[in-house]
């Protein structure tokens, strides 16, 4: 970050030339990124929802808002609630598996993958080092192990956007957002 905190287009080249990413690559790494963390202002997933974005978010797991009510402003139930059993993590321990890093590395699996690959083994004993010491390493892994900068490296419009999200997002929440930030990334690179 710039030394006011924010993200700009010194930042976005600094970014780039110490991690040796192409415009392509650090264009779609760095609009990601920013969406997925608030503009690079997070590194940990807010679980605090109300009923209506439960339902919104997690749609085939919450069907009403009653269904919503028990999760709502309660982090660590609703992280229970939508992560345990999943992504190799146990019953109840959604929580310890959240989101984080600047693309929110989610699940047990996830971050044993990450620390095995990066030779971090401490992130297993202590997941938080995601959201402190490793968070853009963590997006880095992420596209290179989902061969997202290949993908990348076809160009920065719409239909190469998308599917960017896709495999970032598992949908296109946010889609409007990504490309805008990809782009306006994109154009201080070039």
């Amino acid at each position: 970050m710039a030394p006011d905190g924010a993200f700009g287009p010194n930042t976005a080249r600094a970014i780039a030339k110490h991690y040796n990413l192409s415009t392509n690559r650090a264009a779609h790494l760095l609009g990601q990124a920013s969406h997925e963390s608030g503009g690079f202002t997070l590194t940990r997933e807010n679980l605090r929802y109300s009923p209506e974005a439960i339902c919104r978010v997690w749609p085939s797991r919450f069907k009403s808002l009653g269904d919503a009510e028990p999760y709502a402003w309660d982090p660590k139930a609703l992280a229970d609630k939508v992560y345990s059993n999943r992504l190799g993590n146990g019953q109840n321990e959604g929580h310890v598996w959240i989101g984080r890093g600047f693309l929110q590395l989610t699940g047990k699996d996830n971050y044993k993958a990450f620390a095995t690959d990066m030779r971090v083994p401490e992130v297993m004993q202590d997941p938080s080092l995601v959201e402190t010491d490793y968070a853009m390493e963590t997006a880095l892994w992420f596209f290179d192990k989902n061969g997202l900068f290949a993908i990348a490296d076809k160009g920065v419009d719409d239909e190469v956007i998308t599917t960017i999200t896709k495999r970032v997002n598992g949908g296109t929440h946010g889609l409007k957002d990504r490309m805008e930030q990809t782009k306006k990334i994109y154009g201080w690179l070039s």
